[in-house]
């Protein structure tokens, strides 16, 4: 093995400088209580300069800053899916877009994290009565967790429970995670049966693996385990999860937010990001525009017609995919209150419509990039964070303009899915 090769494999099996909450940290029952959703939105509004403040930091860290992380926490927002019963507000997903639209605005990074550790929080309420007793009725009155799920591991069945094995990529949240929550397949049923199984942070290994283009704020490193046993109430089946039909759902049978298919949720959560972003890109331009003479000229940019044809296009894209997302946030929450399951095809119309909010956002910061000049693409500019994060916002296999829109093009006509991802 070369010297090259001898230094990168050291450094993908280095492990990354995690932080584990303390757990002392906590808003009291009172404090809940009078938790309002406009207060909430208040609260990480008024976040939006400390957290851009250290969104370059936050970048040069490949994870949350602290300081931060610990702010977002006090604000309140990851009890936001957290069952009533425990304690939870259960608010609904206007409020969530609200809350967290300001705090992608101001850190893509931290904005895609912080959405996904809420969203946890209802895949957690989907699992059995008993683990939500031991977590949201116990120690952990909501939870800090990445949801990973490829590779799967290999989930081995023993007495009460199952064998846990593997390493898995994309562990978004994972660098301030208390929980973790995994893939595995049972490798004794036919075909193999993948399950979604729980464990602590302290029972998993975090891989230094997160060296990105974008997004590298999120810290969405690999995380490993060999052999951890994980009892069998901490487990789910993956088509329980997916179709919001696991113990959960009945156990908050009276909020159809419980009942919603999974994906059209994940895939309007991780999308916050990119309308957040692309609402500071657009800022960050029309403040550039004011000041910046065109090279070769005498006029500011501002009084060129080029620059308000870009930043109205990229205005109107990014207010359409707004648009998108909250239509398609209470379309899942409207088809889980209706008395029948939710069918295939409209899952993977709410899909497609999310990819194409993803794709408009893309295109918005694609054309403010192209407009702002070669110092805009400094890397102490947020207008080239903002492009280069959502290029890798859009690499999602969620956001897959071309595999969303075939599978909506094959249901349209009454072909079978020909993936599982909807």
């Amino acid at each position: 093995m070369g010297v090259v090769a001898i230094a990168q494999k050291a450094k993908a099996e280095a492990v990354a400088d995690r932080r584990i909450p303390k757990g002392d940290d906590w808003l009291s029952r009172e404090e809940l209580e009078a938790l309002t959703p406009e207060e909430l939105v208040r609260r990480t509004t008024a976040l939006k300069p400390l957290i851009a403040a250290h969104a370059l930091e936050c970048e040069q860290l490949r994870k949350p800053v602290d300081v931060v992380w610990d702010a977002i926490r006090k604000t309140g927002c990851f009890y936001h899916f957290v069952p009533k019963r425990y304690g939870g507000l259960e608010f609904d997903v206007d409020t969530f877009i609200d809350a967290m639209l300001p705090i992608a605005e101001a850190c893509g990074s931290t904005g895609w994290v912080t959405a996904f550790c809420v969203e946890h929080n209802w895949m957690f309420a989907q699992f059995s009565e008993q683990f939500q007793e031991e977590t949201f009725g116990g120690d952990f009155p909501y939870m800090i967790a990445p949801g990973a799920t490829n590779p799967p591991g290999v989930a081995q069945p023993v007495a009460d429970g199952y064998l846990l094995s593997g390493q898995w990529k994309w562990g978004t949240g994972i660098m301030n995670a208390d929980w973790v929550m995994v893939v595995g397949v049972n490798p004794e049923t036919r075909p193999p049966q993948p399950l979604m199984l729980a464990l602590p942070a302290s029972e998993v290994d975090v891989i230094d693996t997160w060296f990105v283009d974008g997004m590298i704020g999120t810290g969405s490193n690999d995380i490993r385990c060999e052999q951890v046993f994980v009892p069998a109430h901490r487990v789910i089946k993956m088509a329980e999860m997916r179709n919001a039909s696991g113990p959960g759902a009945t156990l908050h049978a009276h909020n159809p937010v419980y009942r919603m298919p999974m994906t059209p949720f994940q895939a309007v959560t991780a999308a916050i990001g990119a309308v957040g972003v692309a609402r500071s890109a657009i800022a960050h331009f029309k403040e550039r525009i004011g000041v910046r003479a065109l090279v070769g000229t005498t006029v500011k940019q501002n009084e060129k017609p080029a620059a308000h044809m870009r930043l109205g296009e990229a205005s109107a894209k990014v207010a359409a995919a707004e648009m998108i997302l909250r239509k398609t946030a209470r379309r899942n929450v409207e088809l889980a209150a209706g008395p029948d399951p939710v069918r295939d095809e409209d899952r993977i119309a709410l899909r497609a419509q999310v990819a194409l909010a993803m794709n408009l956002c893309q295109a918005a910061i694609r054309l403010i990039a192209e407009g702002a000049g070669s110092s805009a693409h400094m890397l102490n500019n947020p207008i080239q964070r903002a492009l280069r994060d959502v290029n890798v916002m859009a690499s999602h296999v969620v956001y897959d303009f071309d595999g969303a829109n075939e599978l909506l093009g094959r249901s349209l006509i009454g072909l079978e899915p020909n993936s599982y991802i909807f």
